[in-house]
C-alpha cells in the first residue's frame, strides 16, 4: 500500500517542475520570442543616429518609397481630378530619391499631407519622408530630422488685382488675412501686425477659394506657392516682395541619419548633374536664384 501512494506523488512533482518551466518561459520578453538575444524592434543599433539607418534598411526591403506631399498645391504638388497623377516639384524630388533608395522612380507611394497632418502622420509611421513644402525652423527640428536645404522661398501676400494693399505695410489688425493651419506663415504675419488674428484653413485650396468668395483680403504664404494660384487664377497677384525666409527642407524621423545621409547625397548630385536645375525652370519657370 505504502509503494503504491509514493506513485502518484512522484507524478504530481513532475508535473509541478513542468508548469513553473512554462511559466518562466511565459514571462520572457515576448519580443525576444524565447531567444536570449535583446530584442531590436527593427533597429539594428543604438544611440548615436544608428537608429536612422534602421529607417533605411526598412524601406530598401520593402521595396518601396512612401512619402507625404500636398495634393492642393500648384507647382509642388498638385493631383489632376481626371488623371488622378500628383504632379509639381516636390513630386520630382521625391522620385528623385525613390530611384536613389529602391533603384525605380516609379517605386513610390504619394500619400496626401497638409501643414497640419504632416509631422503627425511621419511619427505615426504612415510615410518615410515629407516633401511638401516645409520650411526648416527649430522648433520642427524639435520633432524631425530635416535635410539640406532644396528650396528656398519666403513669405508674401496673395491679394485680388486692384487691391489697395500691396505690401505688409499696409495690413492691419482689422484686414481679413487668410492663412492655412500648422503653417509657419500664421505666427510669421501675426508677430509683425499686432492684434491681427488670422482666419485659418485645412488647405490653401479652401483658403484660396475663401479668398475668392470674398471671406478675406489677403491670403498670406510662401511667394513659391502664391505664385501657383495666380496661375489657377490670373485675376490675383502677388505683391510686396517677401518679408521672410522658408528654406524648404525634407522631413524624416528624429535619429534617421543613414538616410539623412542619402537623401542629401540625392539632391547634391541633383544640382551637379544640372538636374535641378531642369526640375525647378520646368515648375518656376526662370533659373534657381545662385547661392
Amino acid at each position: 500500500m505504502e509503494r503504491t501512494m509514493k506513485l502518484p506523488l512522484v507524478l504530481i512533482g513532475m508535473m509541478m517542475m513542468l508548469v513553473l518551466a512554462a511559466c518562466g518561459a511565459n514571462n520572457a520578453d515576448p519580443a525576444n520570442n524565447g531567444n536570449n538575444a535583446p530584442a531590436t524592434n527593427g533597429n539594428t543599433g543604438g544611440s548615436g543616429g544608428e537608429e536612422g539607418s534602421a529607417t533605411l534598411d526598412a524601406i530598401t526591403e520593402r521595396g518601396k518609397l512612401v512619402v507625404g506631399v500636398k495634393f492642393d498645391t500648384k507647382l509642388f504638388g498638385l493631383k489632376d481630378p481626371g488623371s488622378g497623377e500628383v504632379e509639381g516639384f516636390d513630386i520630382d524630388i521625391a522620385k528623385a530619391i525613390a530611384a536613389k533608395l529602391v533603384g525605380d522612380e516609379s517605386k513610390i507611394e504619394l500619400k496626401e499631407v497638409t501643414s497640419k497632418t504632416r509631422i503627425p502622420m511621419l511619427n505615426n509611421g504612415e510615410i518615410d519622408l515629407i516633401v511638401a513644402t516645409m520650411t526648416i525652423t527649430e522648433e520642427r527640428k524639435k520633432e524631425v530630422d530635416f535635410s539640406d536645404v532644396y528650396f528656398k522661398a519666403g513669405q508674401s501676400l496673395l491679394v485680388k488685382k486692384g487691391s489697395s494693399i500691396r505690401s505688409i505695410e499696409d495690413v492691419t489688425k482689422d484686414t481679413k488675412v487668410l492663412g492655412v493651419k500648422g503653417a509657419t506663415s500664421i505666427k510669421n504675419i501675426e508677430d509683425r501686425v499686432e492684434g491681427l488674428r488670422v482666419q485659418q484653413y485645412e488647405n490653401y485650396q479652401d483658403a484660396f477659394t475663401a479668398l475668392k468668395a470674398g471671406q478675406g483680403e489677403v491670403l498670406t504664404t510662401d511667394n513659391a506657392i502664391l505664385f501657383g494660384m495666380t496661375k489657377q487664377d490670373p485675376g490675383y497677384e502677388v505683391v510686396g516682395g517677401t518679408f521672410t525666409d522658408e528654406p524648404y527642407g525634407i522631413a524624416m524621423k528624429k535619429g534617421s541619419a543613414a538616410l539623412n545621409e542619402k537623401v542629401n547625397e540625392v539632391l547634391s548630385d541633383l544640382k551637379t548633374s544640372g538636374e535641378y536645375d531642369k526640375i525647378y525652370e520646368k515648375w518656376i519657370g526662370e533659373k534657381p536664384p545662385a547661392e
